[in-house]
């Protein structure tokens, strides 16, 4: 069966700087994949590439393939920028970094959510978006979310907040979800119950997902498979199993020695744990 979506070749610049280098990879209808690699490696700029998102600053070429409902494959890179808009946030939605930024702070985030299903289908009235938005927010368990729908960002903790983002994604049953670095933010605790919830979500909903993070432990609890980039190239594909426990790039190798460990010594700067490990 043909990937939900293939990327092939695909670069990006913005003028003379080449930032995504010849990326191809692919997700599989269902399927996880991680992305990972070091702030500036090119995560985020591979996503907003694949949904149109980076302006006219960026040079983009390449082929990003989509697999449509009716089996038929199209290039997203030539599609016009109507058909795109229709596409984004519906059939491919994003849960974007930083929920302490990402929403708007003069909004209810029961109207945010709510625009998030009214944009993409102009025959819901006021009335059924809001019923929708409320179904949405109990799904990600905000607590008595009819009585909260009028309330803005500012009132809710930063777990709160990401689980509203995810909400406003995942309210018009994409087929493909696009994480970045969804956790970032967040305390340890916290962080485990958003892993959780999307860990549900996905299985729940068949989703197929792009999971970006800097943390390969991260990734490990979510993705099925990693790929692991390093200025702007993929430098190392493969299974979760294999990429953790044999890794065959130096980078993805530091990598996994820079996480600490019951056995790193405390006593040293975190700059030298990477250096320890490998010791």
């Amino acid at each position: 069966m043909p990937a939900l979506i293939e990327i092939r070749n695909l670069q990006i610049r913005f003028g003379t700087t080449e930032a995504i280098r010849a990326v191809s990879f692919h997700i599989e209808e269902g399927e996880v994949l991680g992305l990972v690699g070091e702030s500036g490696s090119g995560k985020s700029v591979t996503a907003l590439g694949i949904l149109g998102l980076l302006g006219s600053a960026a040079q983009v070429a390449g082929q990003i393939l989509w697999r449509s409902e009716a089996g038929a494959a199209v290039d997203l890179l030539q599609m016009p920028p109507g058909a795109i808009r229709r596409l984004r946030g519906c059939r491919i939605a994003m849960i974007f970094q930083e929920p302490m930024t990402a929403l708007n702070p003069v909004m209810s985030i029961g109207r945010q959510v709510a625009e998030s299903a009214s944009a993409h289908s102009a025959s819901w009235t006021g009335r059924e978006a809001k019923r929708k938005a409320i179904a949405a927010l109990e799904a990600v368990s905000i607590p008595e979310a009819a009585r909260r729908y009028g309330d803005y960002p500012h009132q809710f903790s930063g777990g709160q907040r990401q689980r509203i983002l995810i909400a406003m994604a995942l309210i018009n049953r994409p087929r493909l979800l696009i994480a970045d670095e969804p956790t970032t933010a967040l305390d340890v605790t916290v962080q485990a119950q958003v892993l959780q919830l999307l860990r549900d979500l996905q299985q729940q909903h068949g989703l197929a997902m792009l999971f970006i993070s800097h943390d390969l432990a991260v990734v490990g609890e979510v993705a099925s498979r990693i790929a692991v980039m390093r200025m702007g190239r993929i430098v190392e594909t493969g299974s979760v199993r294999d990429v953790l426990t044999r890794p065959q790039h130096e980078y993805t190798r530091s990598l996994l020695a820079a996480v600490p460990t019951l056995r790193t010594d405390r006593n040293q700067p975190l700059a030298m744990v990477g250096a320890s490990t490998r010791s």
